[in-house]
Order: structure tokens, then sequence, then C-alpha cells
């Protein structure tokens, strides 16, 4: 009976260990938190002999460890997001900017896919608009 107690006794203070060993490695995790302030623009109308357009879609960091974006990507060829590579840390500002070069007249909707080391882990930017003559 004396060696049952003992026994839970050490097994309660192992758990009691492991538990003050990994529970504040958990509190202190900084997280990333991408924000943007937009994710779709309208172009409106724009001149197929105009060319190329662009718009810049403005995020912050708004969690609590550095945000890196890791990936952009364009649903096709004939929109290309740029970023940096740089870490944003936490309360600080960045941009992706997005060109669109449109070959033919009408209407389009083009996507890119933002990837990140925070949370979300991706986000959808949607840009649109009509090309006329």
């Amino acid at each position: 009976m004396k060696n049952t107690r003992i026994k839970t006794i050490f097994g309660i203070l192992a758990l009691l260990s492991v538990l003050i060993a990994y529970v504040p490695a958990f509190a202190d995790k900084k997280s990333p938190k991408i924000s943007f302030k937009e994710t779709v623009y309208d172009f409106g109308q724009i001149s197929l002999k105009a060319g190329k357009v662009s718009h810049e879609f403005a995020f912050s960091n708004a969690g609590s460890g550095n945000l890196v974006i890791t990936n952009a990507r364009a649903d096709c060829g004939c929109t290309r997001p740029e970023y940096s590579d740089a870490p944003v840390a936490p309360g600080k500002n960045g941009n992706v900017k997005v060109t669109f070069a449109p070959a033919a007249k009408g209407y389009f909707s083009k996507k890119i896919t933002i990837t990140t080391n925070g949370s979300p882990r991706k986000t959808r930017l949607l840009i649109k608009g009509e090309v006329v003559e």
C-alpha cells in the first residue's frame, strides 16, 4: 500500500514537471497574423492600348511574431504579384503589388493566393475590371 502511494505521488510529480516545462513554451509562442486593408480591387474600365496596370494591396502584421510572405501566386500568366520576403515585425505594414497585363477586351477577374507563415496561412486577393479599346 505504501509503494502504491509513493508511485502515485511520483507519477503526479512527473506529470506536473512535464506540464510546467511545456505550458510556458505554448504561452510564449509568437504567432504572426496578416490583415489586409482590402482583398478586392476593381480597376473599373482600363484601356487595352494603355497596357499594364498595377495595384498595391496594403497589409499589416496584427500578430505577435514576425510575418513572412512565403509565396504569392496568380491564377494566370497575365497577372504578376510582387512582394518582399523580408520579415514584417508585429504592428508594421507591407504591400503586395499586383500587375495585370490586358491581352483582350472584356471583363476580367483574377485571383492571387498569398501564403504566409502566420494566420491565416493563405489569403485570396482579387482584381477585376473591364478592358476596353
